[in-house]
């Protein structure tokens, strides 16, 4: 078999949404196109089957069938980290290992609540995860969808005693501090920190020493070149590019994933928008007032190329 692509977890990740059709059933040539797109721009791996794309609401055969067309559309040229969260520790792992069978680069792992908190039951939680598995683990810290609020002592326990553990996605807030906080901490063993949030901390995270994104934002390209603003440092042009599309940023990050699918359609990457029910689909206002928005940050621009971000490099 051949090698597949072993992720670095620095740079962007984007978070890619499920694409539906009108019945709700998956879109699976529209997710081939927009992997292939991602590849192209360049960025350094994707992530499918997240919070953003629905995981909550597919089937498993679905997950199987978007895993292996993810692999497919890849050609090994980034790699495909899963999504793999579950209530259940048992079935976590067998999405783990499915994942890892299918050819997946890494699989990204999430806490689940419990009536009575548990950092102890958490960790087992992890360490039982991670029993086995041949490829690196995400550990993603979203207290926002989980519910489940990880300490920092128990994030660096985590990436001290299971060598499974390859990247945090941090999300819990403030994330600058505690992205700060577990670079101070991992003295023995250090891993990447990815933010998400869609970005909206975005620039204070990079500044904090986070390795880039790993989130849903519709522009990777954006957040692409603030990585490489930094990474040169030219700090000036990472802000501006920020402050720049923060306005756009803040307004993905609406309640939902409505908005992101249709910023997803209007680049033409997947061919509708619909939002799997119970999920609420796209509100008349918001869809008018996003293409405001666009009108007025991006008024001569192609949406489903490439942005061109020359004019915020000196």
């Amino acid at each position: 078999m051949t090698s597949i692509p072993t992720p670095t977890f620095r740079g962007v990740y984007p978070i890619l949404v499920t694409p539906f059709d009108a019945q709700e059933q998956p879109d699976f040539e529209s997710f081939d196109r927009m992997i292939r797109f991602m590849a192209d721009i360049g960025v350094d791996g994707v992530t499918v089957l997240g919070v953003l794309g629905e995981s909550n609401r597919m089937l498993d055969a679905e997950r199987e069938q978007l895993i292996r067309v993810a692999v497919n559309a890849a050609e090994k040229r980034i790699p495909i980290v899963v999504g793999t969260s579950h209530k259940g520790t048992l079935a976590t792992r067998g999405l783990c290992q499915m994942a890892a069978d299918l050819g997946a680069s890494a699989v990204m792992v999430t806490p689940s609540q419990e009536p009575v908190p548990s950092e102890e039951r958490i960790f087992d939680y992890f360490r039982q995860v991670a029993d086995g598995l041949s490829i690196p683990m995400v550990v993603q810290d979203h207290p926002g969808s989980t519910q489940v609020h990880m300490s920092i002592p128990l994030l660096l326990r985590l990436v001290r005693e299971l060598p499974q553990v390859a990247c945090f996605k941090e999300e819990g807030l403030p994330t600058p501090v505690r992205v700060q906080a577990l670079l101070q901490g991992m003295t023995e063993r250090s891993v990447p920190i990815l933010t998400g949030l869609g970005a909206l901390y975005g620039l204070f995270d990079l500044r904090s020493g986070s390795s880039g994104f790993m989130t849903g934002f519709a522009f990777p390209e954006v957040l692409m070149a603030m990585v490489q603003a930094v990474r040169e440092q030219r700090p000036e042009t990472a802000a501006a590019i920020y402050k720049y599309f923060l306005p756009l940023i803040a307004f993905e990050q609406q309640p939902g994933i409505a908005v992101r699918k249709e910023l997803f359609r209007l680049r033409g990457l997947i061919a509708d928008n619909t939002v799997r029910h119970p999920g609420v689909p796209l509100n008349p206002t918001a869809a008018a007032q996003l293409t405001e928005l666009l009108a007025e940050l991006l008024p001569s621009s192609d949406l489903t190329k490439r942005l061109d971000l020359s004019v915020f490099v000196a």
